[in-house]
């Protein structure tokens, strides 16, 4: 199921990039530099949205592996994978679905990462979430513009 609704906003996003690109060819709509803005912006954030999806269930399906059957403690996202000295003195596990992590941490204090996507999949996914605000803003901002301009003019 998170595979699904990350491919349905990396879908989203598709589709609105086709609605970016289609701002190139004659016939677009007035005023288009708005326009494109906005569907920079709807990019953008299906963009984010697909990104952290997948990041959020990644992290949703380590949770539900942990104490789920006889091989389930200490969490399997922190033994699969690694050697065994990593996994030496492992004795919990902390995550986070803001920013997404699953970190393992030993007897004695120290962390390391399940999976060394999540680092990739916080910076894809906020950067994609300010560039979306951001082009949001300076769509509001050229129609501000814009109406104050035809307000002087008239």
């Amino acid at each position: 199921m998170g595979f699904g609704v990350s491919m349905a906003c990396a879908v989203g996003a598709l589709v609105a990039g086709a609605g970016v690109l289609a701002m190139a060819f004659p016939g677009r709509p007035e005023p288009w530099p708005v326009h494109l803005l906005r569907r920079a912006a709807a990019t953008a954030a299906w963009g984010a949205a697909a990104v952290y999806s997948l990041g959020f269930f990644a992290v949703l399906m380590s949770e539900q592996e942990f104490g789920d059957g006889a091989d389930s403690i200490p969490a399997p996202a922190c033994r699969d994978g690694f050697d065994p000295a990593t996994v030496e003195g492992l004795s919990h596990h902390r995550s986070s679905y803001l920013p997404l992590r699953f970190d393992c941490v030993r007897e004695d204090r120290t962390v390391y990462s399940s999976d060394s996507a999540y680092a990739w999949m916080n910076g894809a996914s906020a950067s994609l979430a300010l560039s979306a605000a951001l082009l949001a803003i300076g769509a509001g901002f050229a129609t501000e513009l814009r109406a104050r301009k035809a307000a002087v003019t008239s």
